[in-house]
């Protein structure tokens, strides 16, 4: 059953079924000819997929981010970027990073963050003198930090499908993000130097103290937001609630820049994102089930401690599958299907489920901008007009980078788990 399940799923994919769609087809297939369950076992399991508590976490923060970009903050978290590093060659490149860091911590998404900073800083890169597919390629690049600076919706589903603390990961989430960022702005800086773009970079800046007076409101967002979690003030799902009513406070009242007019708009956006969401993790709850009791997560265990005999071989071999599957799978049906079977096998080579957690969403994130489904690639494209095939040379430089990260965030724990040993 397993192989027709598989070969099914792999079929619907080359037919460009979306997702949730293959992955649902997939399983009742499975269902009706391999096993004598009823097919009400469908939206039963579907529903216990979505019956959780902490998921209601997505569609506040989703909210929170669309109501957060619509309010004015975007143009003010890239003047207050600018005024830190735009004063060097390369540092409207150094911006968008940057910016991204911040906005990531506002917005929790990577595809928001490439359109609401894109747009601002794309134009604004080429008017400098930067190649078009290059500022693209920053941006979709810079926009992955989405996913692993918190509040982050995948983080948030490794730790409902593996019963992981969600305030762990969240915390855990800050080393790498730090790290990728700040990677990619030390080769964006020597990269212009060497290249001779961004000699005129220090124009337009503003100063450091009337950016941040501007900007602070959105920059305390993350604070309130983080620190209400750590501080035993309310949980990551009560935190993203709170998140909705300090995005409304700081658009509306404090920027006034989100009117009413715009309050429809916004919520279709995050209700028809949150569907989306949703539906994928009602599939993916109905295809672990079927999964599950055929007995293959326990097949696979047994196989991967039988091949690979020690913990660096064993991560080596996930991320190299990982990287596969992140070009193909779209990052939360890869969270949901493979955490539940991976995370207890790297227990038991003795990964912290923390620490694989943020393997996992580091390399699936990796997917992001690799082709073919990467979604920030298309996000970038569509905000600089071209094709993804003229971004490909230039994006190879900035994938590169992000691998030697994740080299050192798998094999160097303390990166993801410093913080998270220092306060629990």
């Amino acid at each position: 059953m397993n192989l027709v399940i598989g070969l099914s799923l792999i079929l619907l994919f080359a037919f460009g079924v979306p997702i949730a769609v293959a992955i649902l087809l997939a399983s009742i297939i499975g269902i009706e000819f391999f096993t004598r369950l009823p097919l009400l076992l469908v939206p039963q399991q579907m529903f216990i997929g979505i019956d959780k508590f902490p998921l209601m976490a997505i569609p506040f923060f989703i909210l929170a981010g669309n109501l957060m970009a619509a309010g004015g903050i975007s143009q003010r978290l890239v003047d207050l970027a600018k005024s830190i590093v735009g004063g060097v060659q390369g540092g409207l490149a150094m911006t968008c990073v940057l910016t991204c860091m911040m906005f990531a911590a506002v917005s929790g998404s990577s595809v928001a963050t490439t359109f609401a900073i894109g747009a601002i800083l794309i134009p604004a890169m080429v008017r400098h003198g930067y190649p078009k597919p290059l500022a693209a390629s920053i941006q979709a690049s810079s926009a992955e930090l989405g996913v692993l600076i918190p509040p982050s919706i995948p983080l948030i589903l490794f730790g409902v499908s593996t019963d992981t603390s969600i305030g762990q990961l969240f915390l855990a989430g800050i080393g790498p993000g730090l790290l990728i960022g700040t990677a990619l702005i030390l080769f964006l800086y020597l990269f212009c130097k060497v290249r001779g773009y961004g000699l005129e970079d220090h124009r337009d800046s503003t100063g450091f103290v009337i950016s941040f007076k501007r900007a602070w409101a959105a920059l305390l967002m993350p604070v309130v937001v983080i620190g209400g979690i750590y501080g035993g003030v309310f949980t990551p799902t009560e935190a993203s609630a709170v998140a909705v009513f300090y995005a409304l406070a700081v658009g509306g009242f404090y920027y006034r820049e989100l009117k009413a007019a715009d309050l429809w708009p916004i919520l279709r956006q995050s209700v028809v994102s949150t569907a989306a969401v949703m539906l994928i993790i009602a599939a993916a709850s109905l295809f672990s089930f079927l999964i599950s009791r055929t007995g293959l997560p326990g097949h696979i265990a047994g196989w991967v401690t039988g091949v690979f005999d020690s913990p660096v071989t064993f991560l080596l071999a996930v991320n190299l599958m990982l990287l596969v599957v992140g070009m193909f799978i779209e990052t939360s049906a890869a969270i949901l299907v493979l955490a539940p079977i991976l995370t207890p096998i790297a227990v038991q080579f003795g990964v912290q489920p923390v620490h694989f957690g943020l393997i996992m969403v580091v390399n699936l994130a990796l997917g992001m901008i690799t082709p073919p489904l990467g979604v920030n690639l298309f996000a970038a494209c569509a905000v600089a007009r071209i094709s993804i095939d003229q971004m490909l040379p230039w994006l190879v430089r900035f994938v590169l980078v992000v691998l030697a990260c994740l080299v050192a965030i798998t094999y160097l724990p303390w990166i993801s788990m410093g913080l998270v040993w220092l306060v629990y």
